[in-house]
C-alpha cells in the first residue's frame, strides 16, 4: 500500500517508466521460471536497484501478467496510484517488442522523438523495459510486452498529452526512474517538448504563457494561431525563450499578468513565487519615468503585490506602467534568449484585457 501524499512534502517516488519496466521484468520471470511472485527487483535508468511490490501476478497459459501501483511520492502527479500493467508473451526471434494496451497513449504528431502511430513510451523507459526483460530471458529468446493502465484515458485529460498529439492515454515517462516532488526538470522538459511539437507542425510563431489563465487570454489575442502554437512555460520563461531561439522560431509572443511580467521586467527568468520576489523599487522607478509624483512612488514601494501596484497606478491615471513593464520584460527575455529572436511581450489584466505590449526587434546575434 502506497503512502498518502503530503502537500509540499519531500518524499520521492517512481516514474511510470520505472514501474512499467519492473512489471515487465516480473512477468518475464514468471514465464521463464514458472513461479508466481510477490515482488521484483529492478534496475532504474539511474542504475539504482529497487524492489517493487507486485499488485497482481498471474499466468494464463503462454502469457504472464504483472502489475505495480505507481507511488509518485509527494509529487502532485495525476498518475499517482495508477496501476502499471505488463503482459508478456515469449517469442523465439530474439526481439523485444513493446505494444500499447488500454490507457497508454498513441502518438499522432511528429516532434516527440517517437514513431507516429506508435505507443507513447519515451526512449529512456523503452530501453529500460527492454533491458529488464532481457535480463530474464535465455540467449536467443524474445518477448512481446503489452503495457496498459486502467483509467489511463481519464488520467491523460489532466495532462497536456492531447496538445502534444498523444491521444487515448498517458505517456510512459522518466529519465532517471525517480520522481522528485514538484520536479523542475520535468516541467522544463515539457516546455522543450511542446516547442518541438509546434515546430514539427510547421508553426513559426509561438505564444509563451505563464499559466492556464494567461493562455486562455492569449488565445483570444491571437485567434488565428492553432492550439499547438501556445506553450505554457509556467515559471520557466527563460527555458522557453532560449529554446525558441535555439530552434530558430521566427516570432515569440510572451503573454502574462502583472505578477509574472514584473518579475521578468526585473530580469528574473525563473519566476516561481518561492524563488523570486516582485521588485517594488523597480516598479516605483518605472512610475517615476512616467512623471509620477514622489508620493505615488512611495505608495508603490509600500504596495503589497504587483497587482496592488497596478491598481494604485490605474487609480492615479498612470496607465502607461503596463507598457513600461512589457518593455523591460521583453528586453530581458530577448537578451536571455542569447540568439536570433523577434519577441513581443503582452500584459493582460485578470479579465483578459490587454493593458500594454512592447516589441523587441529581432536580434541577429
Amino acid at each position: 500500500m502506497i503512502e498518502p501524499r503530503q502537500p509540499r512534502g519531500t518524499r520521492t517516488g517512481f516514474t511510470t517508466g520505472a514501474c512499467a519496466a519492473a512489471a515487465a521484468k516480473a512477468a518475464a520471470r514468471v514465464l521463464v521460471r514458472g513461479t508466481l511472485l510477490r515482488s521484483i527487483e529492478s534496475t532504474l535508468p539511474n542504475h539504482a536497484q529497487v524492489v517493487f511490490a507486485l499488485h497482481r501476478c498471474e499466468q494464463r497459459g503462454a502469457v504472464a501478467l504483472c502489475s505495480i501501483i505507481k507511488d509518485a511520492g509527494d509529487d502532485p502527479d495525476c498518475t499517482h496510484g495508477a496501476e502499471l500493467v505488463a503482459e508478456v508473451r515469449l517469442t523465439s526471434d530474439g526481439e523485444i517488442r513493446l505494444a500499447r494496451g488500454p490507457g497508454i497513449g498513441v502518438v499522432t504528431k511528429p516532434g516527440l522523438g517517437l514513431l507516429v502511430g506508435g505507443p507513447a513510451i519515451n526512449p529512456v523507459p523503452s530501453r529500460n523495459i527492454r533491458d529488464m526483460v532481457r535480463e530474464e530471458l535465455e540467449p536467443g529468446r524474445g518477448a512481446e510486452v503489452t503495457l496498459s493502465v486502467p483509467g489511463g484515458e481519464e488520467m491523460a485529460k489532466q495532462t497536456l498529452n492531447a496538445r502534444l498529439g498523444i491521444l487515448d492515454g498517458i505517456s510512459i515517462l522518466g529519465t532517471t526512474g525517480i520522481v522528485k516532488p514538484y520536479s523542475t526538470a520535468a516541467y522544463r522538459a515539457s516546455v522543450v517538448q511542446a516547442i518541438d511539437v509546434a515546430m514539427e507542425q510547421g508553426e513559426t510563431t509561438l505564444v509563451l504563457t505563464t499559466g492556464g489563465k494567461s493562455e486562455q487570454f492569449a488565445m483570444v489575442l491571437f485567434p488565428h494561431l492553432p492550439e499547438v502554437a501556445f506553450v505554457q512555460v509556467g515559471d520557466f520563461i527563460g527555458t522557453g525563450v532560449r529554446y525558441c531561439a535555439k530552434r530558430q522560431v521566427a516570432k515569440v509572443h510572451v503573454v502574462g499578468m502583472i505578477g509574472k511580467l514584473s518579475k521578468m521586467a526585473d530580469g528574473q527568468m525563473q519566476t516561481h513565487a518561492a524563488g523570486s520576489e516582485v521588485n517594488l523599487a523597480l516598479l516605483a522607478g518605472l512610475v517615476a519615468e512616467l512623471g509620477a509624483p514622489a508620493a505615488l512612488q512611495a505608495e508603490v514601494r509600500a504596495a503589497n503585490t504587483a497587482r496592488h501596484v497596478l491598481e494604485i497606478c490605474s487609480a492615479a491615471g498612470y496607465t502607461g506602467l503596463a507598457t513600461l513593464v512589457c518593455r523591460e520584460a521583453a528586453g530581458h527575455c530577448s537578451r536571455h534568449a542569447a540568439g536570433p529572436l523577434s519577441l513581443e511581450s503582452h500584459l493582460v489584466d485578470f479579465d483578459g484585457r490587454l493593458l500594454g505590449d512592447y516589441a523587441v526587434p529581432r536580434r541577429t546575434t
